[in-house]
Order: structure tokens, then C-alpha cells, then sequence
């Protein structure tokens, strides 16, 4: 997202500290942060010249401030007390401060993961059909009935700069891997009908919506729902919840990980592409604990790497690469499971 199309926000903070906590988390979520800055040191010339769609005010040391009773009184922007003191960022915690905070942003001034739907018509006007890898000969001989139940599903998570980098794994992967993917994007509801088009137009993979109750199977890619929860029944079969994804995100990464774990354990893995924020994170130490695998794209080729940058700094990720070579070592990965 470009400046331009950023919200802007005026952080007011006043220890060092929570300054730069915020300011990473604030940019690493897709906000433009125009002004960053203890409260002592501005004078009121400098509040009343801020141009800002929200002040974000966190106080740890001090509960009284003129300053800030002068923007209570005189701010055109919206005014957000922060979530206090903010946990290191991979502990255990700093995952449920960033939800929390992020759900109050977002109510007020949006959601930058809007601009992920309109990014979706470069893709279906895209006319070039890039090169494929090659299925190894193990694969090749393996017996793999298309359409049959996958016994190892890997979910792809991805949310701003999603669908070009997922689009780019899927054109270089060959068919006739025995795998079922997920796909979970962040991304406003009203475009969930165009992604799979838009994401598959030039694959060998079958991109299609949830099916309530079938299970995932070889050959396909099924795009998570983003407005209510996906779990999983005794036997894999897919249910569709009635409840929504936990705040901020939709659909959760987190909870979509957790789920697909929790039913497929060490047959399941996890490719988080680029993306805002640290969604994954909270939920990654479990997968690793099932067995399952994380790996992560490459920071230089997403359009925005907070969100594998922060699983890639807590140690969860064992492989990097960009989409292309993302594609070729799960061939490989797969490959040597049936030599």
C-alpha cells in the first residue's frame, strides 16, 4: 500500500520504548506514521500542524498531560488510547496485544488489506504464462489418483501481496503432487469470488471454494472462507462454522493453523507469503509441536515481508525462498517422501 492510500496516524508516546514498538508495528500493518513523538517534547503549534487520521496516545509515566487534554478538546482526527506497555515481540503475548490494538485501528480508520481486492484485476489481465518445474521422475511414477482424499494438506497464508506471490508458486508447480492445499487471504469479503480466478488462471492446480463436509483433495487448492471460521471434522471432512474469524483478521491465520494441526499434525505444513502484521506467529509453536512444517517467503520479494519477517525472528520458519523457489523445494520435499 503506498503512502498515498496509507492511513496516517500520530503517535504520542512516552517512553522510547513503546515509541518504537509502535512505530514498527503500526508500518509493519500497512499505516503511514506521520508523527511519532514524546508528548513533553511538542509544543501545540506542532499538534494543531499534524495532518493525521488518528492519534494514537500512550502514556505509561505520566497520566496527566496539558498536551493531551488539549487534543481531547481540539483534535479533528479521532483520539485511540493505546493497549499500554507492549510485550517483547515473540513472546507469547505480543501477538494478543497486537490483535487487540489492530482491531481498534481498523474500526476507525480501516483496513489496509483493502486494497488487496482491487490488486486482483492486474492478475486476471495478466496475459503471460510463465514456465513450469518439472515432476520428478518418484512423483511421476508414484500411483496418484487425481480428486482422491489428500492425506497431506499444506496451507498457504497470505495477505497484502498475497495473490501475486501465491499466483507465481502456483504457475510453477506441476500437477500430480499428492497434496491438497488451503488458502487463506486476507482480503475483503466482496473479492473472494474473483480470487480463484484470479490465482489459477494459469495453473495446473483447481482452485475452487470450501465444499461443507468433503474433505481436501489431490490436485487442488481450496480458498478458506473469509467471513466464518473453517474447522474440521473427525475424518478431515471441511465444516464451515457459523462463527466469525477472531479480530482483526479474516479469515484468522492463526486459527486457520491451529485447526489444520490440530487435524492434520505432522502431514500438514504452512507457507505464509507476503503480508501485513505478525498473523501465524501466535500460533506457528504449535504446528512445529504436531510435526508440520513452516517455511516462508523471502523478505526481498514480497510487496510487504512483516508477516513472514516475524515468524522467520521467533525461529519457526526452516525454509525461505521466493514463490519460484518456494514451488520447487516442496517438489523436492515431496519427492524424496516416496523415494
Amino acid at each position: 500500500m503506498s503512502d498515498k492510500t496509507a492511513a496516517r496516524i500520530a503517535v504520542l508516546a512516552d517512553t522510547s520504548l513503546q515509541r518504537h514498538v509502535l512505530q514498527q508495528a503500526l508500518t509493519g500493518n500497512g499505516y503511514q506514521v506521520v508523527l511519532n513523538s514524546d508528548p513533553g517534547k511538542i509544543d501545540q503549534d506542532s499538534l494543531a500542524a499534524c495532518d493525521t487520521d488518528l492519534w494514537l496516545v500512550d502514556l505509561a509515566q505520566s497520566e496527566d498531560s496539558p498536551l493531551v487534554d488539549e487534543l481531547l478538546e481540539n483534535a479533528s482526527a479521532p483520539v485511540l488510547f493505546g493497549e499500554g506497555h507492549a510485550p517483547e515481540r515473540h513472546s507469547e503475548n505480543y501477538p494478543r496485544w497486537e490483535r487487540s490494538l489492530f482491531s481498534k485501528v481498523k474500526r476507525l480508520v480501516g483496513d489496509p488489506t483493502a486494497a488487496v481486492g482491487p490488486s486482483l484485476q492486474a492478475l486476471l489481465d495478466e496475459g503471460q504464462r510463465p514456465s513450469r518445474l518439472n515432476l520428478p521422475e518418484a512423483l511421476a511414477e508414484a500411483p496418484l489418483q487425481a480428486g482422491a482424499p489428500a492425506r497431506q494438506v499444506w496451507l498457504l497464508a497470505a495477505s497484502l501481496g498475497g495473490p501475486v506471490a501465491v499466483k507465481a508458486f502456483l504457475d510453477a508447480l506441476p500437477g500430480g503432487l499428492p497434496l491438497a492445499f488451503l488458502y487463506a487471504q486476507h482480503i475483503d469479503a466482496a473479492f473472494e469470488a474473483s480470487l480463484p480466478q484470479a490465482v489459477g488462471r494459469h495453473s495446473q492446480w483447481s482452485v475452487n471454494p470450501v465444499r461443507q463436509g468433503d474433505q481436501p483433495r489431490c490436485g487442488e487448492v481450496l480458498v478458506v472462507p473469509v467471513s466464518h471460521e473453517l474447522a474440521f471434522g473427525d475424518e478431515g471432512q471441511m465444516l464451515v462454522t457459523e462463527r466469525a474469524w477472531q479480530e482483526p483478521y479474516s479469515p484468522s491465520i492463526d486459527q486457520m493453523m491451529l485447526n489444520l494441526a490440530q487435524a492434520y499434525g505432522s502431514q500438514c505444513g504452512v507457507i505464509v507469503f507476503s503480508g501485513m502484521g505478525s498473523d501465524g506467529s501466535a500460533a506457528a509453536a504449535y504446528v512445529k509441536r504436531q510435526g508440520g512444517e513452516i517455511w516462508t517467503q523471502r523478505s526481498e520479494s514480497c510487496i510487504c515481508p512483516s508477516m513472514p519477517d516475524s515468524l522467520r525472528e521467533g525461529g519457526f520458519s526452516s525454509f525461505s525462498g521466493d514463490p519460484r523457489e518456494l514451488a520447487a523445494a516442496l517438489v523436492d520435499h515431496l519427492a524424496a517422501q516416496c523415494a
